[in-house]
């Protein structure tokens, strides 16, 4: 049983000149979904801690020298926040040239939109902007890597370390523009400590880590999730009673997820629950 929590004071916060009353302790980015605002972001996770790594949320707030990434600042009484000021259009702009010219998004939902909303341009950079474009990393059969489509927002990372499974298979190696995703030593996947439970795939953003069947159904071009059902089960392995949510396209399993306000997983499975389906 969760325990009971005392409830939370609230405070009033002003999101683009209309006030909202949310707990403290909510971040802006809160504020600004209580609000009925949409903010874009790419390296948010409802179930991680927040790492500031893409900064496509960034709003103006007033009195502060800075913009200020709306998924981490905190919420203050009084606070007057601007999400759609020309400040912060340009820096959203700007990002999403960046990213948009050095990594493939085709994969990333809702990037295309935000690209054409803020009227990024990443083509004009050039053809000889650098590029993180490389093979993907095909060594199992049961999830891929494909960092030509990294953004590296950590939370990978962050699923496979301290936050989530304490496997710590991953992190983050190299500096600048050549930093990528690595196990230790660049050992391929199946000799790192890495236990397939595919919560980073879970988490990923980008696309940058998915399924064995989705990259092979979108290689030959048979991935449609306008034609795909989603069914919310409980997983039959063992009694700790994880939901699964079973992606269906012509009447077989595609890929499995699971819902992140369920209270058992959060979002989070192991390798049966996540990968051993076929018996179904």
């Amino acid at each position: 049983m969760i325990p009971l929590q005392p409830p939370r004071r609230l405070i009033d916060v002003q999101i683009d000149g209309e006030d909202v009353r949310v707990p403290e302790g909510s971040t802006i980015l809160d504020a600004c979904h209580a609000a009925g605002k949409d903010i874009p972001t790419l390296c948010y996770g409802d179930t991680l801690t927040p790492k500031n790594a893409c900064r496509v949320c960034v709003v103006e707030v007033e009195g502060a020298r800075t913009l200020a990434p709306a998924c981490s600042r905190k919420a203050e009484a009084g606070m007057k926040v601007g999400t759609d000021t020309e400040r912060a259009r340009q820096s959203r702009k700007v990002v999403l040239e960046l990213l948009g010219s050095s990594v493939d998004l085709s994969t990333t939902p809702r990037a295309a939109e935000w690209t054409e909303e803020y009227g990024a341009d990443p083509a004009r950079f050039g053809d000889d902007a650098a590029t993180v474009e490389q093979p993907a990393k095909v060594d199992n059969d049961l999830y891929v890597r494909d960092y030509s489509k990294c953004i590296l927002c950590y939370k990978c990372v962050d699923a496979c370390g301290d936050q989530w499974q304490n496997t710590f298979a991953i992190a983050v190696a190299g500096r600048g523009f050549d930093a990528t995703i690595s196990t230790e030593f660049e050992a391929p996947l199946t000799d790192s400590a890495c236990v397939y439970c595919g919560n980073c795939v879970e988490v990923c953003p980008t696309g940058a880590l998915s399924f064995k069947t989705e990259f092979d159904m979108r290689a030959e071009g048979t991935w449609d999730e306008s034609r795909q059902s989603e069914t919310t089960t409980v997983c039959s392995y063992c009694g700790v009673g994880c939901n699964l949510t079973l992606h269906v396209q012509d009447n077989k399993i595609v890929k499995v997820s699971s819902p992140h306000d369920n209270p058992v997983t959060k979002g989070n499975l192991c390798v049966k629950g996540r990968f051993g389906y076929g018996y179904v």
